[in-house]
């Protein structure tokens, strides 16, 4: 549920939705003039603006970048359906199927209908559920699609019972899907050993524009830090574990102060959290800021970006953005997370569930054992070279070329 501001390269947004102007990298991306124009439809959710709907988002605006025209069908239409209205096509079209419930197959139908009235080439669902009425949808209609794995279904939660639920829900649908994308080696890798086969299966990192913002100081060895924490706040992202390591700290003597921005997902989460802070003694250290829709404005308020999660995390858009923004990292070793974070190089890694781990690793920045100024620089080089919003959207359109191309082998063998 954080928006992204405007995606200019190296500058603060002035409004809170513009498509961005071309920067070098940019240009050298241009596609192909003679590649023929492919015609997608993604399935999500929709009704949040997380990470996810921003790796959407990203793509919805880049895509065409690549002679892919990408336009979405929001079976659980909220927030982001409400986003892409907004931006009048920037992002592509925005189309309802809504879901009366997790089992309703009407979205079927629509989605067959939208396929064969606008064209579609490639259906693209990034959620099981979207994945199940896709699923069908693209039997109906005699196209591919692909399934984009954003977090392991398996263990996405801390409700167990949802977790089973949505990963069997994943299993069935995939029996005929075309592709797999995942954002990280290490949910390939999971998809693998589920029975995906090596060769449906490709990593496409996810990707964020190339936003740096001034900073107005740089942080000093021993002097006051600001550590920022930005997600959607629930149970899986650790802000307990970041709380107690804040309490550590203090006691330690460390100037330490954190910024909590972004959305409580529950009220009762909320009071939960109130009342650790409360316990911990360190209401005294504690900046809130709730949601944002100014992400690398916040970033650049801040010495570094903590994410400590205990799961579910296949590569997370804010850590990326925080590359981008030159703000190192403290992160977990969660998933995708250590493939775009090097210990020591672009930021530090600790033990999930781990206060000490996570003290720890913010004491050695503080206290001057890493070079703050050489971390800074290294995490915005490692987002220019690995993880652009570009380089994202580029990797996708590949996957959908490949698929029509072997769907065409395919055709033209059983003719």
């Amino acid at each position: 549920m954080l928006q992204p501001p405007v995606p200019v390269a190296h500058t603060v947004p002035s409004a809170d939705f513009v498509v961005p102007s071309a920067t070098d990298d940019h240009a050298s991306a241009k596609p192909n003039s003679k590649l023929s124009l492919v015609r997608v439809l993604h399935v999500v959710n929709g009704e949040h603006f997380s990470g996810a709907e921003r790796v959407q988002s990203h793509l919805g605006r880049c895509l065409p970048e690549f002679a892919v025209a990408a336009d979405f069908a929001c079976v659980k239409p909220g927030r982001f359906a409400e986003l892409i209205d907004q931006q009048q096509g920037q992002w592509g079209r925005g189309h309802r199927a809504a879901m009366k419930g997790r089992f309703d197959f009407r979205p079927v139908f629509a989605l067959r209908d939208l396929v064969r009235s606008e064209g579609y080439q490639v259906l693209h669902a990034h959620t099981p559920r979207t994945a199940m009425v896709t699923a069908i949808a693209a039997k109906l209609c005699g196209v591919p699609w692909i399934y984009h794995v954003h977090s392991p279904a398996s263990r996405d939660c801390d409700n167990p019972i949802t977790n089973r639920v949505n990963a069997f829900i994943e299993r069935q649908s995939l029996r005929g899907c075309d592709h797999v994308i995942t954002v990280s080696e290490s949910l390939r890798n999971d998809c693998i050993a589920k029975g995906v086969p090596d060769e449906s299966v490709t990593v496409v990192h996810n990707g964020v524009p190339a936003i740096r913002p001034p900073r107005s100081a740089t942080p000093t060895a021993n002097g006051r830090w600001v550590i920022g924490m930005i997600a959607l706040m629930r149970a899986r992202k650790g802000l307990e574990v970041m709380l107690e390591a804040l309490a550590k700290l203090k006691a330690s003597h460390h100037d330490v102060v954190l910024r909590i921005i972004g959305p409580f997902e529950t009220e009762e989460y909320r009071q939960s959290t109130d009342s650790l802070i409360q316990k911990l003694g360190v209401q005294d250290r504690i900046e809130r800021v709730g949601f944002t829709n100014d992400v690398p404005g916040e970033l650049a308020k801040l010495d570094a970006m903590v994410l400590p999660s205990l799961f579910g995390e296949g590569l997370p858009m804010v850590v990326l953005e925080a590359m981008a923004a030159a703000v190192p990292v403290i992160a977990t070793r969660v998933e995708g997370t250590p493939e775009a974070v090097t210990h020591g190089v672009e930021g530090l890694l600790a033990e999930p569930r781990d206060p000490e781990s996570l003290a720890n690793a913010i004491a050695e920045l503080v206290t001057g054992k890493h070079d703050w100024n050489a971390m800074a620089e290294t995490a915005f080089e490692t987002h220019a070279k690995r993880f652009s919003d570009l380089a994202m959207a580029r990797g996708t359109a590949d996957v959908y070329r490949k698929v029509l191309a072997n769907k065409k082998a395919t055709d033209g063998s059983l003719s």
